[in-house]
């Protein structure tokens, strides 16, 4: 019973870790992160720049931007390095210890989930936000561009899959 919660969390910690790096190679590496234009979905602002934006509007989105760009790079870059490299050694101490914590190895997973729904909340958030700026007729015609966007990446599929086929 052990051996198999011991491989189960492993290949949960493992897997995406493996399968992320091969999915980074098969879209050509580094050269995938061309920004949200380059991809089917998402947020972008060659989609708010359709939206007629008012100049208090486009100021607005801007200080925002920035805003966010700076709480990030704010977060104190080394506490966050010190951050990071305490829960690689949490996975480095489970997965090379002597006999396997499956204890240890939920409450490791639980971690990088709430980590994870912390994270998406906040994007979220923030979104909404950056959303709350426009107005009604607005938001409508958003929400008919993304839509004609995805019937697009649906129908043709997304960009960068075309420049590797």
């Amino acid at each position: 019973m052990m051996k198999m919660a011991k491989k189960l969390v492993l290949s949960a910690v493992i897997l995406p870790l493996i399968l992320g790096t091969a999915s980074v190679y098969a879209f050509g590496g580094k050269e995938r992160h061309k920004g949200p234009n380059d991809e089917c979905g998402g947020f972008d602002r060659g989609i708010m720049q359709q939206l007629d934006l008012t100049a208090d509007q486009q100021a607005k989105l801007k200080e925002m931007r920035e805003a966010n760009r700076e709480a990030i790079k704010g977060e104190h870059k080394g506490q966050r390095q010190a951050k990071m490299k305490a829960h690689h050694d949490k996975v480095q101490a489970l997965v090379l210890a002597e006999n396997f914590d499956a204890a240890a190895a939920n409450e490791l997973a639980k971690e990088m989930v709430d980590q994870q729904v912390a994270h998406r909340v906040k994007m979220l958030e923030k979104r909404h936000d950056m959303m709350s700026v426009l107005t009604p007729e607005q938001k409508a015609k958003l929400q008919t561009l993304q839509q004609d966007r995805m019937q697009q990446c649906m129908e043709n599929g997304p960009k960068h899959m075309k420049k590797n086929s």
